[in-house]
């Protein structure tokens, strides 16, 4: 929620309430602990987060969105909204190529959770959760530079 513009209708506050009804409504899950929580609550927060650009027409053509940097050190930045439609699209096929690597982007970028958070949450050592970040970043951007070709 960092990049979206001052007075965007899907607040943080909004985004976490949304999580948690939907969250509720999940029935027979049985919680591992926080971070397990906290990583379910990160894919969910990801499939709001691209039903609003979704329909806000973010799907066509880019919407003026500003192009995706998984960089920690963008992601405090201001701007425009992120192309969340496209980077759905190209979580997807990564997701279909190696399942770890798209749950690290989405604990990471989405839930927020720290590299150790995520070594714990996916059962692996924090080495390689730096390795599927970097690899994953490298590989979404190669897609998402793909997919604004192809739409342009």
């Amino acid at each position: 929620m960092r990049h979206e513009r001052v007075g965007h209708t899907l607040q943080a506050s909004a985004l976490v309430n949304e999580a948690y009804l939907r969250l509720i409504q999940i029935k027979h899950v049985q919680w591992h602990d926080r971070v397990h929580f906290i990583a379910m609550a990160s894919r969910i927060m990801r499939r709001i987060l691209v039903e609003a650009a979704r329909a806000k027409g973010f799907h066509k053509r880019g919407a003026g969105a500003q192009k995706i940097s998984l960089d920690e050190a963008l992601l405090v930045q201001e701007g425009p909204a992120p192309d969340f439609v496209a980077l759905d699209v190209a979580l997807s096929a990564l997701e279909k190529v190696d399942p770890r690597k798209c749950k690290v982007v989405e604990m990471r970028f989405f839930g927020g959770l720290s590299v150790e958070e995520t070594a714990e949450a996916l059962h692996v050592s924090a080495g390689t959760i730096m390795r599927d970040w970097r690899l994953a970043k490298s590989w979404l951007a190669r897609e998402l530079e793909g997919l604004q070709h192809h739409d342009a």
